[in-house]
């Protein structure tokens, strides 16, 4: 017998040195096309000229606040990528407007920031010194009027309350009263020409013809506007709706 290994039988191969691995070209193709895709993102949002505040649109402004005030209080440089806008920054400088109640910005791609603006609504009339000041349904100041606008009722000071430098304690009053007069039938509301609130809990109406309203607080305040609709066919000189259920008339 001969010392060489017999073939081996046919089909079969025997085992060589271990193959290397190829490693596939796709995967590391898809690797870099995902980088060039987010540096150019990136780019296109941080440092390009394309995607940058070009324009900024104001809507809500009025004669009460101009667009040029709400511009001065956003302080958006342009040229400054979209991106970038803090746009609730921007939100709470120009709420720090006075006469401005509410702030909403937005971007609008490509080179836009859209400021929406909700203006404060004068509910109110307080008699201050050289004339009134007219306040809104939370009791901030809107602004300053010789004259008492017609139709906006007059806020009765509480004893020892008043002058310009006391409107900040209205607040409450302010607040109370106008919960009141959004839960009047609108026929009534009208025709109210004097609140007074010395508590959330004492509020009361004077209308144009003298009548007194005696509302209370402000619950069941449904039950209280409807009673207030049915009792008022009578013509009297007040109306006690502050206990539904047991509402009186006078006079």
């Amino acid at each position: 017998m001969s010392g060489r290994p017999a073939p081996p039988p046919s089909g079969i191969r025997r085992p060589g040195p271990a193959r290397k691995r190829r490693v596939g070209w796709k995967p590391v193709l898809f690797g870099l096309a995902a980088v060039a895709i987010v540096a150019g993102v990136a780019w296109a949002l941080l440092g390009s000229r394309l995607l940058v505040v070009r324009s900024v649109q104001v809507t809500g402004a009025g004669s009460q606040v101009s667009r040029a005030q709400v511009l001065a209080a956003a302080r958006i440089p342009a040229g400054l990528p979209l991106i970038r806008v803090d746009t609730a920054a921007v939100a709470r400088r120009v709420d720090g407007i006075r006469q401005v109640q509410s702030t909403q910005v937005s971007r609008r791609w490509p080179s836009t920031v859209v400021i929406s603006i909700r203006l404060r609504t004068p509910v109110f009339a307080v008699a201050v010194p050289g004339g009134y000041a007219l306040l809104d349904a939370y009791g901030v100041n809107v602004r300053d009027s010789a004259r008492r606008p017609p139709r906006l009722p007059l806020l009765q000071l509480a004893a020892g309350t008043g002058g310009a430098a006391g409107l900040s304690s209205l607040r409450p009053m302010a607040s109370a009263g106008a919960a009141v007069l959004r839960e009047l039938p609108p026929r009534i509301a009208r025709r109210v020409a004097v609140v007074s609130a010395p508590t959330p809990a004492e509020v009361s109406l004077q209308l144009a013809n003298g009548a007194v309203i005696v509302w209370g607080d402000a619950s069941r305040s449904a039950e209280k506007a409807k009673e207030l609709a049915l009792l008022m066919r009578t013509h009297a000189s007040l109306y006690d709706v502050s206990a539904p259920g047991t509402a009186v008339t006078q006079g």
